[in-house]
């Protein structure tokens, strides 16, 4: 059973607060229940959360951990003034001092995605994304040469989420490609990504991990069976050490880690904000 609600909320999005939330969350070993409440943009709006994170208290007994990234100052005034939970004002704890520091008064604005249909970058992320979707699994060669990263490996070790994460967080335009029995017998690259090889990275898996999640989307398969996880693991690890591609194992390693490490080693300048 969770021992405490944490709320998060926002008067944008509460990607942030939820974000930072969950990574202070994470240094303590308890189970909570986390309750998500964005676009809180008005008074009235903010009362209405008060009143559930006040009735939450009384039932649990406990007072709701609340992580706000509120911007604008009547609205959080509410939850200043009202609110029985801890309140953790992120905004608060962090802009404040660094006004002071740089002499000058943060804009309050309300969210990273205000005017996103007017932000270049916006509108650079959304074709990256349709780009990833379009290259997914091989899917196409058309326009390879268009890609930040390509990214290679056996069926179910990573690349479609990892793709996907580069794609809606960085704007990368990131295509993956399966390394399947064929490949192996040729011992080569598929054909059409030996003209990008410097745009290649690879990911592998454990054995018994991509049997696992093998058997969870084809159960008692020969696709699934470990003896044939293990061959296309080895023959996939060995292509990549005989081509000089970069690898790592995603094993243990979140889609966030894994993004990361390619990042450093394809796109570093990537890793700026």
């Amino acid at each position: 059973m969770p021992n405490r609600t944490v709320f998060f909320i926002s008067d944008g999005t509460g990607i942030t607060a939820e974000t930072f939330g969950n990574a202070i969350l994470a240094q303590f070993e308890t189970t909570v229940r986390r309750v998500r409440l964005p676009f809180l943009d008005s008074v009235d709006k903010a009362h209405q959360a008060v009143r559930q994170i006040n009735h939450t208290a009384v039932l649990e007994g406990k007072r709701p951990l609340v992580f706000t990234t509120v911007v604008d100052m009547q609205v959080l005034a509410v939850f200043t003034e009202h609110c029985q939970g801890m309140l953790l004002d992120m905004f608060g704890t962090f802009v404040a001092p660094m006004e002071q520091e740089l002499g000058i008064k943060s804009n309050h604005r309300v969210g990273r995605f205000s005017d996103a249909s007017k932000s270049q970058a916006y509108h650079d992320r959304i074709e990256a994304i349709n780009f990833s979707l379009a290259h997914d699994d091989g899917q196409s060669h058309k326009d390879l040469q268009g890609s930040d990263v390509i990214l290679v490996g056996v069926s179910r070790s990573g690349k479609t989420p990892t793709s996907l994460y580069l794609a809606m967080q960085y704007g990368l335009k990131a295509s993956n490609y399966p390394l399947i029995p064929e490949d192996f017998e040729r011992r080569q690259l598929p054909p059409a990504l030996v003209p990008h090889r410097k745009k290649i990275f690879g990911l592998t898996i454990a054995p018994e991990r991509l049997s696992e999640i093998r058997n969870e989307r084809r159960p008692n398969s020969r696709y699934a069976q470990l003896d044939n996880c293990r061959m296309e693991v080895s023959e996939a690890e060995a292509m990549m050490r005989r081509e000089g591609i970069r690898w790592l194992s995603t094993t243990t390693k979140s889609i966030e880690e894994i993004a990361t490490t390619i990042l450093q080693e394809i796109r570093p300048e990537r890793l700026e904000y």
